[in-house]
């Protein structure tokens, strides 16, 4: 059985995440600021693992990439290639449903200025772990950045050294399942040109193109 999506909602396992998260809800009494849990569905082909949760964006919202900048370019893009029922996401009660696409992240606390530590990203690993490990049916992983990349990586028992990450990288997997790469969507990364709307379609592309065969 799956674990349930509420249950990583309750973890204080990293003291300086906890202790931030404290911190930022005395000061945003409304905001989630809590772990935030996986979003999706749960029987989906394409399994998309992010960074951490901004802020203002899943912090606020409870949910993956929902209400931060980083969210504007991935869920317009799944709503284009077939993945959600609508190309923004608002709030975690928008009605939005993601089809045979689920989105999580490395590390499922927001940390301070955005940067988890190693040791964080480290204790976080098992819920992704235990995620990648109760669905078979994930056949493509999609990693948004380089820790992304590394956790899904430590998660499947693999070394780090295994796979080099790259924009828009294809690598078969020993279990049959393919990870694909792609530069984070954040402000930083389309501000600089790093990330194009042109250059995150092609990797969905080549995505669709992997399910549909």
């Amino acid at each position: 059985m799956k674990t349930p999506d509420r249950s990583v909602s309750n973890c204080t396992a990293c003291p300086r995440l906890a202790n931030f998260l404290a911190e930022v809800k005395a000061e945003y009494p409304d905001y989630y600021c809590k772990p935030v849990a996986p979003f999706g569905d749960a029987k989906a082909r394409l399994l998309i693992v992010g960074l951490a949760p901004g802020m203002h964006g899943a912090n606020a919202s409870g949910r993956p990439f929902t209400g931060d900048f980083a969210g504007i370019l991935l869920y317009d893009t799944l709503h284009r290639f077939g993945f959600g029922s609508a190309p923004i996401s608002t709030s975690a009660n928008d009605g939005l449903k993601l089809k045979d696409c689920r989105i999580t992240n490395a590390v499922k606390c927001l940390p301070p200025q955005n940067k988890p530590e190693t040791s964080e990203i480290k204790t976080c690993n098992p819920w992704l772990a235990e995620e990648l490990k109760n669905s078979p049916e994930a056949k493509v992983i999609l990693a948004l950045g380089l820790i992304a990349h590394k956790a899904v990586l430590t998660a499947l028992g693999m070394k780090q050294s295994a796979l080099t990450f790259g924009h828009g990288a294809i690598h078969p997997l020993p279990d049959g399942r393919t990870l694909i790469d792609s530069y984070h969507c954040s402000r930083y990364n389309t501000n600089t040109g790093r990330l194009t709307e042109a250059t995150f379609h092609d990797v969905f592309r080549s995505i669709r193109s992997r399910l549909d065969d």
